[in-house]
């Protein structure tokens, strides 16, 4: 996908909000989009998604499915999470019901899968909006903030959520204000500024290495590593006997 010199604003007598912006990603590229609030960082993400429209330039070459995860979740529709992930899936010409027991099971969002999303928490509704973005898998997967109030547990799963699009050749565009981008090894980097983007190069390699511990300490070990400065991308209940 690449942005060919797109400009945007929120009126035609409003200031840029976006100038210029010349970039690319990849097939298989995650880019973290870095910035001030208010730097445009949210508006770059909608053009990327086609949420928005550029007033000059283009966004070329956007893969056909896109999945898009705002920031917040217009939870106040009258649907339980269940029909409003079931009409998604039928939109993608999908029978999604195994899918989203699955990804509910994942999640650990099931036993809200019948309330009606406008009784949801915000970090409940994300994650039905993470959800609908997954049902069909993604050629670009476009996530804005998507730790914000999110449990621990689900917290874990975004890292290997981005892996395995990125691992099925698909792209991902990611914003983040918590630090949780740290856990993204070999993300590109697009720092937003002024209406300016300038793209950086993709941190440096990383080895994993797995470890196993005692289900009782598993929390002070993640704590421990994490202060030490280490990335923890997943934890999980068992380990693969070899």
């Amino acid at each position: 996908m690449r942005l060919q010199d797109v400009w945007f604003r929120y009126g035609r007598r409003a200031p840029w909000t976006l100038r210029g912006v010349d970039l690319t990603l990849e097939p298989g590229e995650t880019a973290v989009v870095a910035g001030p609030n208010g730097s445009g960082k949210s508006t770059l993400l909608q053009l990327a998604a086609g949420v928005l429209v550029p007033g000059r330039g283009i966004v070329a070459q956007r893969p056909k499915v896109v999945g898009w995860v705002p920031e917040r979740f217009p939870a106040d529709q009258p649907f339980t999470a269940r029909a409003y992930l079931t009409h998604m899936g039928k939109i993608h010409g999908l029978d999604a019901a195994a899918d989203i027991d699955r990804w509910a099971d994942r999640l650990n969002f099931g036993h809200f899968l019948d309330v009606r999303l406008g009784r949801l928490s915000k970090g409940s509704a994300q994650k039905v909006g993470l959800v609908q973005a997954l049902l069909k898998p993604p050629g670009l997967l476009v996530l804005d903030e998507p730790w914000e109030g999110l449990d621990a547990q689900t917290r874990e799963q975004v890292p290997a959520i981005v892996a395995e699009v990125v691992g099925r050749g698909g792209s991902v565009l990611v914003s983040d204000h918590l630090g949780e981008v740290a856990r993204l090894p070999g993300a590109r980097r697009w720092d937003v500024r002024d209406g300016e983007v300038r793209a950086g190069e993709r941190a440096g390699g990383k080895k994993v290495i797995e470890l196993a511990v005692d289900a009782a300490e598993a929390g002070d070990a993640v704590s421990r590593l994490r202060s030490f400065g280490f990335d923890v991308l997943s934890v999980r209940d068992e380990v693969p006997q070899r």
